[in-house]
């Protein structure tokens, strides 16, 4: 093993966290090929197999399984050393981890942008994820910050609001139900529902919103993709219970109407969160401080542009 080099350990990681070489080729931006070549060449130097392979579904081998704590624990010994050279560099030329749910990707950018363009020289590592994938890397250690909707309760995360972040029902423009107001959450039970997955934020604010309703709601479609949800609404395929913050463009077109429910919107906050015990780096706890002054003034003009 005394060949094995840090990028390799840090594939493996990925790979076996997700169990997918391809999920994992996706959040590195590596090739699959990539991947598995940089595997590969770890079990060389292992001299053991790390994954076995059944149909589809990978697993983890004994030996695999032994190396993963291992390599988490020589990648955060990496990524304190790292860490404390930061300390040294400031905010400028500072590295920025920050991780944001899926529904953020449509706004976060912007504000990415407006930082960076107020701290030249600083280098972004920016991911997106669902709700599972992101506690993974919070606990994996993998980032600095994330932005969520919903702040783990069963790890110690340091937790503070900064923007609301309102949730509503959403209809293709000719549907039957636009233009009423007060609308009756039972009278939605007799449509269909095109929603996010199960266990992302947005299904778990669904399950707020309607309460005991959710179990009667007419399901027709779950999809892990906004973009498709916003698109099979639009088809006429059912309703949409989606965050306000990644229909602005089609609300702007008139392709996607906002129904008039009552108890609606559901307005909930983006959280930045990172863990209690971490010493954030000077970029990163500037950041912070940016979203916490200013993040909702910023999410608030960008979704009007």
């Amino acid at each position: 093993m005394k060949h094995a080099t840090l990028r390799q350990l840090k594939v493996f990681e990925a790979v076996a966290r997700l169990l997918s070489f391809s999920r994992a080729a996706q959040e590195l931006h590596l090739t699959q090929p990539a991947v598995s070549t940089q595997v590969k060449k770890l079990e060389d130097h292992a001299g053991l197999a790390l994954f076995e392979q059944f149909g589809k579904k990978v697993y983890l081998t004994p030996a695999g399984a032994e190396l993963l704590d291992i390599s988490r624990g020589i990648i955060q010994q990496f990524e304190i050393a790292e860490s404390a050279m930061t300390q040294f560099k400031g905010v400028s030329g500072g590295k920025l981890n920050v991780a944001v749910i899926s529904a953020g990707d449509y706004f976060f950018p912007r504000l990415l942008v407006e930082f960076i363009g107020r701290h030249q020289g600083v280098v972004l590592n920016f991911t997106v994820h669902n709700r599972e994938e992101l506690l993974a890397h919070m606990v994996a250690n993998l980032t600095d910050l994330a932005i969520m909707v919903r702040p783990p309760v069963e790890f110690e995360m340091v937790a503070e609001p900064f923007a609301p972040h309102p949730y509503v029902i959403v209809a293709p423009a000719g549907h039957a139900l636009v233009g009423e107001t007060g609308i009756r959450v039972e009278r939605l039970l007799r449509e269909p529902f095109v929603v996010r997955e199960k266990g992302s934020d947005t299904w778990q604010s669904m399950q707020e919103a309607f309460g005991a309703h959710i179990d009667r709601l007419n399901i027709a479609m779950q999809i892990k993709s906004t973009e498709t949800i916003k698109q099979a609404v639009i088809a006429g395929l059912g309703l949409g219970f989606l965050s306000a913050h990644t229909i602005a463009q089609e609300l702007r077109s008139g392709s996607l109407r906002v129904l008039d429910v009552r108890g609606f919107p559901l307005t909930l906050n983006w959280y930045v969160v990172h863990r209690r015990h971490k010493r954030l780096p000077p970029v990163a706890q500037a950041f912070k401080d940016f979203l916490l002054s200013e993040g909702a003034s910023l999410i608030a003009q960008t979704m009007a542009t």
